[in-house]
């Protein structure tokens, strides 16, 4: 996708140990106007798989999810890193390990929002080491739902994360796939 690509090489800043901020329009501050563009492109791609539902992981996530959802009518429902007081009832539960904080997180989410007649469509900023992906996928399986797909805005394509969903079968949209970092520069898969 051409306009995330720009936002990308205009905006996002390389650091050491191949880390893309892109804090100042996707996950941090948010350019809604990007987003909605990225959630229009989610739609074309997933448009007549019969998406019912929209999974994210929290945080950054989430706002992408939401503007996608809207493209699709559906609802999002995003999978909690905490247990919280205000979850009752049941909750299909993996483990996560995320690369930018670098800790391994238990995520849960509640079986009132997830069940074997949900046709869901994973949503999230980054694939890289494919953790956050492949715990979603968990718990989809969990439930009984069927998983359409996942549409990710950044995939680092030299990372191991995007073969191993896709080797779980599950069909990946990736709008950036960046080859490499050098010399501090993007560059990206053609």
């Amino acid at each position: 996708m051409k306009l995330l690509k720009d936002a990308i090489l205009e905006r996002g800043r390389v650091k050491d140990g191949d880390v893309l901020k892109v804090d100042a329009f996707l996950n941090h501050q948010m350019d809604v106007e990007l987003i909605n563009e990225i959630g229009r492109e989610f739609h074309r791609l997933y448009k007549g798989q019969g998406v019912n539902k929209i999974l994210t992981i929290e945080a950054s996530g989430i706002g992408i999810a939401c503007i996608a959802a809207q493209h699709f009518g559906v609802p999002v429902v995003f999978v909690k890193k905490t247990q919280s007081r205000n979850i009752d009832g049941e909750v299909y539960t993996s483990k996560v390990t995320s690369f930018t904080h670098q800790r391994e997180y238990d995520v849960i989410v509640s079986k009132n929002f997830l069940n074997e007649n949900d046709r869901v469509l994973l949503i999230d900023d980054f694939l890289a080491k494919g953790s956050a992906l492949l715990g979603l996928i968990e718990l989809v399986r969990q439930s009984g739902a069927t998983i359409v797909g996942a549409g990710i805005c950044i995939e680092k394509g030299f990372d191991t994360g995007g073969k191993l969903v896709r080797s779980e079968g599950v069909h990946v949209e990736s709008l950036a796939i960046i080859k490499e970092f050098k010399d501090g520069k993007i560059v990206f898969e053609d």
